[in-house]
């Protein structure tokens, strides 16, 4: 089943303890993020979005005892999507209670090598996130099966990677 507009919205809203992503790939080409990825990339200056509905949503539930959570695989140099979503969304989404966690691969094997992006929510449902090679997404897709490997992907990300803040401040782990 493909998600889209109120059911994809609502994993987010509903969950009971943690919705979690693996990002993978150095660029995803966001149309509502154009015009900014643009600029950032002709060297304007970037206002971190500090305050918009996922913020606000990852604050309320933090506050309810609720995490979310993702690692990003990146390979050094970063990519200019990487920072720009580092400056745009990392630090904000952190500020928010985010657990945003940096997975640098640069000189060691990738753990996860293979591993699609994917959502997981609460350690029960996994949607992939299908994208083409440039990083346009294609489509989210529910899977349905076992979600174990998923589980492990995810205790794999985080016990590879480094917080966000500590990467950015010089922390790589490689």
């Amino acid at each position: 089943m493909l998600l889209d507009g109120d059911e994809w919205r609502r994993r987010f809203a509903e969950i009971k303890q943690e919705a979690w992503r693996l990002e993978t790939l150095p660029q995803y080409l966001v149309p509502q993020e154009a015009a900014d990825f643009a600029a950032f990339r002709e060297g304007r200056a970037l206002t971190p979005v500090t305050s918009s509905p996922y913020t606000d949503r990852v604050t309320r539930q933090r506050a309810q005892g609720k995490r979310n959570g993702r690692v990003h695989i990146v390979t050094r140099p970063l990519s200019a999507y990487v920072q720009f979503e580092f400056i745009r969304y990392y630090g904000p989404h952190a500020a928010a209670g985010e657990e945003v966690r940096i997975l640098d691969v640069t000189h060691r094997t990738n753990p996860l090598a293979g591993v699609q992006d994917f959502w997981m929510f609460d350690h029960a449902e996994v949607v992939l996130m299908n994208y083409e090679p440039d990083g346009k997404q294609i489509d989210r897709e529910l899977f349905e099966g076992d979600v174990s490997p998923f589980i492990e992907y995810q205790r794999i990300a985080i016990r590879e990677s480094v917080p966000f803040e500590e990467y950015v401040n010089g922390g790589h782990r490689a």
